[in-house]
């Protein structure tokens, strides 16, 4: 490649990437604060082991090396941006890998600027690493079909290993290639010894995890009993046949000419797989009602072979008057989409715009049903509040050894832990992670209970014959909030022992 051409390259990609950080470090209102998912993850670091309740171990290792970054705001939108920007540099290579130009790499950089999976990006969750991983691994697939190196297949296994480290459900990747090599020309990749060699070093890799949940009982799968039965048995498998044209709806173009791609096009007579992998993935997505988003890892790779084939098709002759086309539909889609997509209006903008966005279903929260603003950003609320009350009632408290924070769900236990300026404050919840996390070393005499708006006890009659005094201190009056009504109660000088109470509880959760 001449010196100039690739330079040239160079600066586009570089741009691309820059462009990517910028975006996700300042696309987002600054009324909204960290999302309820975030505040779980980044209290990770605090308790770092090879597994949790909710995910495995490498989401904890990045909230630690935010920790250790300083932990604010800039410094986690910067570090899941990363994510993304690995992903553009992955897609990248893979345009390159099939014999792209640049329009084809600039092409596919701004499908992935326009579609769900730039979303994604924006939340410190194990989604955005997810989407790395996948499509990184589709790129060594590719690079070891079209070289034969066997180094490529130990990157490939290393890239699932770590996949796995983030986030169980590169399992279904993992059905998807497997059969998609069996029932394509690929299959010879079976009878390649260094296969099974790194599966073995990824096997070993992923062992320590696995050891994990044998010992503590696999806990993933209750964890997927329970979203099983409280978020995915009311979703409706059309519907997320649905979401995969609305969060991809700008790149349509792109996806359908990679569909026609592993049948027409020559050059990818090598990557049907591909194609079969991504359809026996997302029938199994389908089957299991999964979310939406849960396919995204799915989608770099398309559009990558989808821009591969339009900008072979649209190179020469009357058609290279149409290279325009798709470009011009991905950016517009980008910036019809932004204000639903990102959170960039503030709540009172939205709610004077509530029809457009029920229209497009964004306004549909996991129980079903339409509330006053999407559901993560309703999430993205009321936390610095509730903290702030907390704080008020902990400061109050002289002897802080004999208390406990105790909060209904993790994101308020994660929030005060996050927001409250006191170091240490360790409030906790019977929820997620925090179950586990709940010191009962010490004799328990006073509470700070914090309850949601759908607590069934809100006289606090429970607790009233057990302490000595109970007294509500405040709620969070933040209406746009999910946790809008979240109560602050203190409950003081036990009559009973609560540790004992506490442990029966536990078990009980």
């Amino acid at each position: 490649m001449p010196l100039q051409k690739t330079n040239t390259e160079t600066i586009v990609l570089v741009s691309f990437v820059v462009l990517k950080l910028f975006l996700h470090c300042f696309l987002i209102n600054p009324v909204y604060e960290l999302h309820r998912d975030e505040f779980l993850h980044l209290d990770q670091a605090n308790h770092l082991a090879w597994g949790f309740q909710s995910v495995p171990p490498v989401t904890s290792i990045f909230a630690w090396i935010i920790k250790m970054l300083g932990g604010g705001t800039f410094i986690i939108r910067l570090i899941t941006a990363c994510f993304g920007a690995g992903t553009l540099m992955y897609s990248w290579f893979i345009v390159k890998a099939l014999k792209g130009d640049l329009f084809a790499k600039i092409l596919c950089m701004v499908a992935l600027f326009a579609c769900a999976i730039a979303r994604l990006d924006m939340l410190f969750q194990p989604n955005a690493f997810d989407i790395l991983c996948w499509t990184a691994t589709y790129y060594y697939f590719i690079k070891y079909i079209s070289t034969n190196a066997p180094r490529f297949i130990y990157y490939a296994i290393l890239a699932i290993a770590i996949g796995f480290l983030n986030k169980y459900s590169i399992a279904f990747l993992v059905v998807g290639l497997g059969l998609g090599f069996s029932i394509s020309a690929q299959r010879h990749i079976f009878a390649v010894k260094h296969l099974y060699f790194a599966i073995a070093i990824g096997l070993l890799l992923v062992l320590p995890n696995l050891l994990w949940q044998y010992q503590n009982h696999f806990p993933v799968v209750k964890h997927m009993k329970e979203l099983a039965a409280t978020q995915l048995d009311k979703i409706n498998r059309i519907d997320f046949l649905k979401e995969q044209l609305l969060y991809y709806i700008g790149d349509l173009w792109i996806l359908f000419a990679a569909a026609i791609a592993f049948f027409v096009y020559k050059p990818f007579k090598n990557l049907r797989w591909i194609g079969l992998s991504y359809l026996i993935t997302i029938g199994l997505f389908t089957w299991f009602r999964a979310k939406g988003y849960y396919a995204a890892g799915l989608y770099p790779v398309l559009l990558a072979c989808g821009s591969v084939y339009l900008a072979a098709l649209l190179k020469t002759g009357w058609q290279r008057y149409l290279k325009a086309i798709p470009l011009i539909t991905a950016v517009a889609m980008f910036f019809l989409i932004l204000p639903y997509a990102y959170p960039i209006l503030t709540p009172r903008e939205i709610t004077l715009k509530k029809e457009k966005f029920e229209k497009l279903g964004v306004m549909r929260w996991e129980d079903g049903k339409n509330h006053h603003l999407p559901q993560d950003f309703a999430d993205m609320l009321g936390w610095k509040e509730l903290a702030t009350i907390v704080d008020e009632v902990y400061k109050r408290i002289p002897q802080k050894e004999n208390l406990i924070i105790l909060c209904d769900n993790y994101g308020e236990a994660g929030a005060i832990n996050h927001y409250s300026t006191f170091k240490n404050i360790n409030a906790v919840s019977f929820s997620a992670d925090y179950i586990t996390w709940v010191n009962l070393d010490k004799q328990i005499k006073n509470v700070i209970l914090v309850t949601s708006i759908d607590d069934d006890d809100p006289d606090r009659k429970v607790e009233k014959p057990i302490f000595e005094r109970v007294s509500k201190i405040n709620s969070v009056k933040n209406k746009m909030a999910r946790e809008y009504g979240t109560s602050v109660y203190l409950l003081e000088n036990a009559k009973i022992d609560i540790n004992a109470r506490l442990r029966a509880e536990m078990k009980e959760d």
